[in-house]
């Protein structure tokens, strides 16, 4: 009875990893991890949205001796679309402001990575119709698209 219980908690973890992992968007890029973070803080910041932070994770692991594939994170949004979003749980302010993640693989090839706003709404009890999550799907869409447009 004890190993039925044991084995349907890992099945449950396991469904729940799955779940996780589908709410992640990845696209790859042509470019290098800075020049895509570059177009993409440009793209962000032509639509008119506030970039809040950039993170060189590589240069963090450089700090500790440690060597981490070029990897970077760019946090921005725009408070017409993530207050509603926090006026609806105050507790979507965990996630936002949006973030991207790009980061070059053992192989050199770049991704560009984030969790898709749909995951706001389970994570959050946000209305899966919001108006907001269709917006913030959209922009990230878009924004990402031109970060990783060839030249």
């Amino acid at each position: 009875m004890r190993h039925s219980r044991i084995l349907a908690s890992l099945a449950g973890l396991a469904m729940m990893t799955q779940a996780a992992t589908a709410e992640m968007v990845e696209k790859a890029s042509p470019h290098s991890v800075p020049v895509t973070i570059d177009r993409l803080q440009a793209a962000v910041e032509g639509a008119g949205a506030t970039v809040f932070a950039r993170v060189d994770h590589a240069k963090g692991a450089a700090s500790i001796d440690t060597e981490l594939r070029p990897t970077e994170m760019l946090m921005f949004g725009n408070p017409a679309l993530g207050t509603p979003a926090m006026l609806d749980s105050q507790t979507a302010g965990l996630d936002l402001p949006l973030r991207v993640l790009a980061y070059a693989d053992g192989d050199g090839q770049v991704h560009v990575v984030y969790h898709a706003p749909a995951s706001l709404v389970e994570d959050h009890g946000l209305p899966a119709d919001a108006e907001y999550i269709a917006k913030m799907t959209g922009a990230l869409d878009k924004l990402t698209d031109k970060a990783i447009a060839a030249e």
